[in-house]
C-alpha cells in the first residue's frame, strides 16, 4: 500500500465540512477539498477494492483509477447524490468493468425466495464478539468470515459487505446497487443466513444455539 502511506497525513487540521460541500468546493477548483474527501475515503475504498477484486488484480492501480474517475467526473457530481453514495458507485462500476475485461462470469441472479422479503435481517447476523469458541484467536476469525464470504451468494455478500464492512445504510446500498431497499434488506437477510449456516459448518458459531 505504498501509494496510500503517500497520503496518510494530507491535513493535519481537522475539517467539520460535509462530504458535500467539500466536493462542491472542489468543482469550483477548491484542490484543499479534495484532499479531505481523499484524507476521509482513502482507507474505506481501498479495503472495498480489496474485498472485491480478485488476488491477483492490483489494486494500488485500481485505487489511483478509482480517485482518477472521481477527479474526471467531479463536473458532473449533484447535490441530490450523498458523496459517499456517488463515490461508491464509481468503485463498484470500476469492479465491474475490471471483471468484464477478465471475462469473468457475471454473478448469480439472486434466489427468487429473496423477493418480497419483509425483515432487514440484523437479528440474524451472527454477533462474532460473543458466539465464537473462546479458544479461536481474532485471526483465525477473520479468515473464517472471510472464507465463508466467498461461498455465499455474490450479490448477497456484496450488500453485507457494504453494510458491514463500509457502513453504509441502505438508502445508499440501495442507491449504489441498483434496486429497491426492500432488496437491499432481504439480499442482508439472507447473507446473514447464509454465513450463519457456513460459520457454524466450520465450528466458529455454537452448533447448539437455535
Amino acid at each position: 500500500m505504498c501509494f496510500l502511506d503517500d497520503y496518510t497525513k494530507v491535513r493535519d487540521e481537522v475539517s467539520v465540512e460535509t462530504d458535500e460541500t467539500l466536493m462542491l468546493a472542489y468543482q469550483k477548483g477548491d484542490v484543499r477539498a479534495f484532499e479531505v474527501l481523499f484524507s476521509r475515503y482513502q482507507r474505506e475504498i481501498y479495503g472495498y477494492l480489496y474485498r472485491n477484486l480478485a488476488a491477483d488484480q492490483n489494486k494500488d492501480e485500481a485505487f489511483q483509477e478509482v480517485f482518477y474517475r472521481v477527479i474526471r467526473s467531479a463536473p458532473t457530481y449533484t447535490v441530490t447524490a450523498g458523496f459517499a453514495t456517488w463515490l461508491y458507485t464509481i468503485a463498484r462500476n470500476y469492479c465491474i468493468d475490471l471483471s468484464r475485461k477478465r471475462k469473468l462470469p457475471m454473478q448469480n441472479r439472486l434466489d427468487t425466495k429473496e423477493s418480497g422479503a419483509e425483515s432487514d435481517g440484523i437479528e440474524t447476523i451472527p454477533d462474532l464478539k460473543t458466539n465464537p469458541h473462546k479458544e479461536m484467536g481474532l485471526k483465525s476469525l477473520n479468515e473464517k468470515l472471510e472464507r465463508a464470504l466467498t461461498l455465499i451468494n455474490p450479490d448477497q455478500k456484496e450488500v453485507f459487505l457494504l453494510r458491514e464492512k463500509q457502513g453504509l445504510s441502505f438508502e445508499d446500498i440501495a442507491q449504489i446497487v441498483g434496486v429497491s431497499q426492500n432488496t437491499v434488506k432481504s439480499r442482508m437477510r439472507y447473507a446473514a443466513l447464509a454465513l450463519r449456516d457456513e460459520l457454524k459448518k466450520m465450528g466458529v458459531l455454537d452448533l447448539e444455539e437455535s
